[in-house]
């Protein structure tokens, strides 16, 4: 029996193809994500966050299923799906959407990977996307062809991630731009790479599209980034908080609508794209929104790991939104949130209270993301 033989909830509950290298490389403890189970435990998560910022981690994010959708078409399908102008995507470029349902909810945040003319992948947060596409291509009219592709993709984040790639695949990776994506061969295992990730940091993807060499690809990884300072990781909630990088089912959901969210420039409403939600988008611009997410900073001692519930906020006794995302960043110093506030208590320095189960902490308004807000360390 392999050591991993025994782990789990039952079948309903995929284990990736790095699964087994992961609890070989020490991974303590996983959650469940898109029906997968996502390590989240290698250790201490501050030391997680420095070797993220300071070295290099090798993190499986197989979670992150892909839809692919292909056909005739497979572009006037993708369209439909976001409010986020395609027209100019290219073949070979990546971009990162909004998927929203006829009032406007967000149902998802992807990653979008223009693979071919006619053949796109949708990199997937936490919700089942490939049934809701299936579901709008039921009465489309279009000539789509919709499925999970064998696909699984790792993170390759931090600073030392570009130097760990030109010793795997050769110089010429460096020349992959941000947000872009090629199809490359290692030692004949079929990969995707694109330079794109969920770190804030300088880092790759590495697709992988057979899933039967998930052990083959992550000890080779491993053991190239050996000489780099390459560490087994998992994401990181202090670096992504940092970063004001947004998490489903935290800091949205299907009840959260783009402009609550700042994200104005994932939705083209004046032009003539036919896209689910465009009608409800137009009226919630116009008539505006009535609250919207906002970094605020916390007062008192190191919070213990982040926050595994809302919180909610207060303003003289009364409740005025809550705090999605919270975490102790050892970098700053201090106590850091992504919160959604009632929109007359979001002027920068505003005054809150959080009410935890332990106590009761002061807060302000403040502006986010909190470091590096140009994301210059991402884009190289």
């Amino acid at each position: 029996m392999g050591i991993t033989d025994d782990f789990g909830f039952g079948t309903q509950i995929r284990k990736s193809p790095f699964f087994d290298s992961t609890v070989k490389w020490g991974a303590k403890g996983f959650s469940v994500y898109n029906h997968m189970y996502i390590p989240r435990d290698f250790g201490d998560p501050e030391e997680n966050f420095w070797n993220l910022v300071t070295k290099a981690i090798l993190c499986d994010v197989a979670v992150e299923r892909q839809v692919e959708i292909s056909g005739k078409d497979a572009q006037e399908f993708v369209q439909l799906l976001t409010p986020r102008d395609l027209s100019k995507l290219s073949v070979g470029q990546c971009k990162y959407i909004l998927i929203t349902n006829a009032e406007g909810g967000i149902i998802n945040d992807p990653v979008l990977l223009r693979l071919e003319e006619n053949r796109y992948w949708i990199s997937l947060a936490d919700s089942d996307v490939l049934l809701w596409a299936q579901g709008v291509a039921v009465n489309s009219g279009l000539n789509v062809n919709i499925f999970e592709p064998d696909a699984s993709p790792l993170q390759l984040q931090g600073p030392n991630s570009g130097k760990i790639m030109e010793a795997l695949f050769g110089a010429s990776i460096a020349d992959l731009r941000y947000y872009w994506l090629r199809k490359i061969n290692l030692d004949g295992i079929p990969l995707i790479v694109s330079r794109t990730g969920w770190s804030s940091e300088l880092g790759y993807e590495i697709f992988l599209c057979d899933n039967t060499k998930g052990s083959e690809l992550w000890e080779k990884i491993m053991n190239v980034g050996a000489s780099f300072d390459l560490k087994p990781g998992h994401t990181s909630s202090i670096r992504r908080i940092e970063g004001g990088m947004l998490s489903y089912h935290a800091d949205m959901d299907i009840h959260t609508n783009p402009f609550e969210l700042g994200l104005d420039r994932l939705v083209e409403l004046d032009t003539n794209l036919h896209f689910i939600g465009k009608a409800a988008l137009k009226n919630i611009k116009r008539n505006g929104i009535k609250r919207k997410q906002v970094g605020i900073e916390i007062s008192g001692l190191p919070l213990k790991g982040p926050n595994t519930r809302f919180w909610s906020l207060e303003k003289n006794g009364k409740i005025v939104g809550k705090v999605t995302s919270a975490v102790y960043s050892p970098r700053l110093k201090r106590n850091i949130a992504l919160a959604m506030v009632d929109l007359e208590h979001t002027t920068m320095s505003t005054a809150l209270e959080v009410i935890t189960p332990e106590s009761n902490l002061r807060a302000k308004v403040v502006e986010k993301p909190f470091f590096d807000p140009k994301k210059t360390i991402t884009k190289g």
